[in-house]
């Protein structure tokens, strides 16, 4: 962004330019040219060392005028003028460095420096003669035309959604300016995007929480919460105290949720750092660990929120070890281990893994885990580990190692999901750097006090985990009546592929969720699921019934 020396540089430039070169102004004896919008506009500028080799204006809403007030009036425009129109103006490169990426950059800048600020749209006067340029970045031609001094401008437009779809198509282009600038304007090069989870049944629920009946009639399959209540125990002791824990702060560092993990797990306090759900830990300690400069190795398909943390957040160098379907997507452990020696800084695997569910044997694991050098950290997602069977999971090894991390949710088999409560487990080394980083009251009181009562219960969960095989093979069945084909996994929810001969992922899920069944298109997960991979959770005997009778009607009609 120009401070107040740019500025300087900016008029005298904008003189050599506009008035000199262009004779669209009268040339002046200072050699400085500025107008009244100076006062709001925003510069932003390129710079080659202390040399400014270009710039542009952004005028924001809430200035008293626009530069187009000039030439057109406003009841003339083809589009609205309110508090979330931009101008964009004044693009200017010196003659020298005008077959350059420059120009580019400053128009991408600018759309990005609005866009962050929440714009919806921008306008733009531009010369004729460059028109392809900014219609390229996505600007549409309104067809209204002004002549100024030797040049003909145009009057340009578009949406922020216009300029997003555009930039596919110049997406080499933006990863070189992306490589050869730094980027200095306050805001990130790249549109942030959310990782997607799921959770469209709250559409009918709503998101304000009007109509929470509706969480007993909509069918929520395209998140994987347990079918099954949390502990009698759990619940019993949040309506007793509710109206006191809602209002009473929670210990600060969750020391008692910690020593319960601790003692029930086996392994010491110092093992365990305790989150708001397992999302919060992986932004966390990934975050915190990696650059872009590092190389990092994840299944492919995996759960999705890896690959974006890593290539989206961090940015890091991502490779994948391919699962294919005609192995159930199980993780062939002769490719992994070769795999694991390729000098990367973090490797994630998630046992069981999402969306397949399929696991590999802790004993197995183990073997392969102990010969990764230790400089290579390995996080394990064991979300649904308990499904798996008892003493599957990684914590003990994680605890004595130098290099594995175990990340454990209790959203999936603890019935947990709302309170959000997870842990990482490893040696002390690798949680050191991290718990300066990770906040007081990390996790709730009512979330603490639910998770230490839910994991003293563990016959009701054994119980609960054994059902949930018998209601998945009763489902999986069911489907393949369908001639779904069904991969054969540990969890509570089922990857499916759809016949070619009846609709794809995307219109099977509209067409379940008009019904009231909101299911998951298993796409985005991997590189190479197709568009005819469903991912659905097990849910009751009733419930699966009722998806099954839904899941035809799609089908059919």
């Amino acid at each position: 962004m120009a401070d107040n020396c740019d500025r300087e540089r900016i008029y005298q430039i904008r003189h050599e330019v506009f008035a000199a070169e262009l004779g669209q102004y009268a040339t002046n004896s200072v050699g400085r040219l500025t107008d009244a919008l100076d006062a709001f506009n925003h510069y932003i500028v390129v710079a080659d060392g202390e040399r400014i080799v270009g710039f542009v204006a952004i005028t924001p809403p809430g200035s008293p005028s626009f530069s187009i007030d000039k030439y057109f009036q406003r009841a003339e425009l083809p589009f609205p003028v309110d508090d979330r129109l931009y101008e964009v103006r004044l693009l200017t490169v010196p003659q020298e460095s005008r077959r350059s990426l420059l120009a580019l950059a400053l128009m991408y800048a600018a759309f990005r420096w609005v866009e962050a600020r929440g714009g919806t749209r921008i306008m733009a006067i531009g010369r004729r003669e460059i028109r392809s340029m900014h219609v390229r970045v996505g600007l549409k031609p309104t067809g209204q035309d002004v002549k100024c001094g030797a040049v003909t401008y145009g009057l340009l437009q578009a949406t922020m959604q216009d300029v997003q779809d555009s930039l596919g198509g110049i997406r080499k282009m933006l990863d070189r300016i992306e490589a050869e600038m730094a980027w200095e304007i306050g805001v990130a090069y790249r549109t942030p995007s959310p990782c997607y989870h799921g959770g469209k049944f709250f559409e009918a629920v709503g998101d304000e929480f009007q109509n929470l009946e509706q969480l007993d009639t909509v069918i929520a399959a395209d998140v994987l919460d347990a079918w099954f209540p949390p502990s009698p125990k759990a619940v019993a002791a949040l309506q007793k105290h509710l109206g006191q824990l809602l209002r009473t702060s929670p210990p600060t560092g969750c020391e008692g949720l910690v020593r319960t993990i601790a003692r029930i797990r086996g392994v010491g306090v110092d093992n365990i750092l305790p989150g708001g759900g397992s999302s919060d830990l992986i932004f966390l300690a990934l975050r915190h660990w990696l650059t872009p400069a590092s190389r990092v190795l994840i299944l492919d398909p995996t759960y999705g929120e890896y690959a974006h943390v890593l290539e989206r957040v961090i940015r890091c160098q991502v490779d994948r070890l391919p699962l294919t379907r005609a192995a159930q997507y199980r993780v062939d452990l002769h490719q992994l281990e070769p795999a694991l020696q390729g000098g990367y800084d973090l490797v994630v695997l998630v046992n069981p893994n999402s969306p397949a569910g399929q696991h590999i044997p802790r004993v197995e694991l183990e073997a392969v885990l102990k010969k990764v050098p230790a400089v290579t950290r390995v996080w394990v997602d064991e979300t649904y580990i308990e499904y798996a069977g008892a003493g599957e999971s990684l914590e003990k090894f994680a605890a004595r190692s130098e290099n594995v991390i175990v990340c454990k949710s209790m959203s999936k088999v603890y019935a947990l999901s709302g309170a959000r409560v997870a842990y990482l487990c490893a040696g002390a080394q690798q949680l050191e750097s991290l718990r300066p980083l990770n906040p007081p009251w990390a996790v709730s009181l009512p979330a603490q006090v639910a998770a230490v009562n839910a994991l003293a219960d563990t016959d009701y969960y054994a119980a609960k985990y054994a059902k949930t095989h018998n209601l998945r093979e009763e489902l999986a069945a069911e489907l393949r009546r369908l001639n779904w084909q069904i991969v054969s996994g540990v969890t509570n929810f089922l990857l499916c592929h759809l016949p070619d001969a009846g609709p794809d992922a995307e219109t099977l899920i509209v067409r379940c969720r008009e019904r009231g069944l909101f299911l998951r298109n298993a796409a985005s997960m991997g590189t190479n699921l197709g568009e005819r991979a469903v991912r659905i959770a097990v849910k009751d005997a009733e419930t699966n019934r009722r998806m099954v009778k839904i899941i035809s009607e799609a089908v059919a009609a």
